[in-house]
C-alpha cells in the first residue's frame, strides 16, 4: 500500500510544494490526492471526517497510521530518498515541540503570503 497525503489544491504554495516532492518520489510511494476530493467523496475517506482537512496536510501511512500537520511532513520527507536527511533534522528529540506550532503559523498564513487559485489544480 502506498501512502496517501492530502493537499490543498487551491494554495499556490501547497500545489508547487507537490510538484516537487512528486518528483523526489523515485519509488513511487506517495499518492497525492486533494482535500477538495475528499470532500466530494466523503464516503471513501471516513478516517479524515470531523478532521480540518483545509487548515493541514494530512497523510495515511502505508501502515495506516494518520499524521497530520507538522508530522504528516516529517513522516512524508523520510519517505523520499532525497529528503531524508532533512527528515532526521525534524525526528531530533522536542524538534516538535518548535516545529508543530511554526508549521500551524504557517499554515494560517499561506493564502495571505501566496494567494488562493480560484479552481483546485490537480496536475
Amino acid at each position: 500500500m502506498k501512502h496517501l497525503v492530502f493537499y490543498d489544491a487551491q494554495c499556490p504554495f501547497c500545489y508547487h510544494v507537490k510538484l516537487v516532492l512528486r518528483k523526489l518520489d523515485w519509488f513511487k510511494k506517495v499518492d497525492w490526492i486533494s482535500v477538495q476530493e475528499v470532500d466530494q467523496n466523503p464516503d471513501q475517506y471516513p478516517y479524515l471526517q470531523y478532521r480540518d482537512i483545509y487548515d493541514e496536510i494530512h497523510m495515511l501511512t502505508s501502515s495506516g497510521s494518520l499524521k497530520e500537520g507538522y508530522y504528516a511532513i516529517r513522516r512524508l520527507l523520510a519517505a523520499l530518498p532525497l529528503t531524508v536527511p532533512i527528515s532526521l533534522l525534524l525526528y531530533i528529540p522536542f524538534a516538535d515541540r518548535l516545529g508543530s506550532p511554526l508549521y500551524k503559523w504557517f499554515s494560517r498564513h499561506r493564502y495571505q503570503w501566496f494567494g488562493q487559485y480560484d479552481e483546485p489544480r490537480y496536475a
